[in-house]
């Protein structure tokens, strides 16, 4: 479901639109979150009724895919912190209200780049990419497992 905006929305808003967005999901299945005052490389606590035991989220938004390298295909793309604090990290396409859930050793593993002391990781949306030998870019579709809803029963 594409959302319309008639106001430009600024980084700020476009971050708490990802941080609500990851507690309305959590919170309909039955797992409740917190959202943390200070910005210390942690958005979420997020309590796991069925483990006992909290988690720490990291959440990084996109508003829309853009053009990869800024003239390619649809993409939408995520830079992270390597030394982040968080257990996992909830990557959200508000466009089309999804989000992914990683650990941080899946994050690790993803990545399709380690630079400056950040990961970045990108999905094409566009379904007509064609990649290069060896590249590293994936589709959206390549990560299905990582959705919120199907890492729920594994991961809390």
């Amino acid at each position: 479901m594409l959302m319309v905006r008639t106001a430009k929305l600024t980084t700020q808003q476009i971050g708490k639109l990802g941080e609500l967005l990851v507690q309305y999901r959590l919170l309909s299945f039955g797992i409740e979150s917190a959202h943390l005052t200070t910005d210390s490389g942690i958005d979420l606590v997020a309590y796991s009724p069925n483990r006992k035991t909290a988690f720490t989220i990291q959440i990084k938004t996109n508003l829309q895919p853009k053009a990869g390298g800024g003239k390619g295909k649809a993409a939408l793309d995520w830079w992270v912190p390597q030394d982040s604090p968080a257990e996992l990290f909830a990557f959200v396409d508000a466009s089309e209200n999804r989000v992914w859930l990683f650990s941080q050793s899946e994050l690790k593993e993803f990545a399709q780049q380690n630079s400056n002391g950040r990961f970045h990781l990108y999905m094409y949306t566009d379904p007509t990419v064609t990649r290069r030998n060896n590249s590293r870019a994936s589709l959206v579709s390549e990560f299905e497992e990582f959705r919120l809803e199907n890492r729920i029963s594994t991961l809390f």
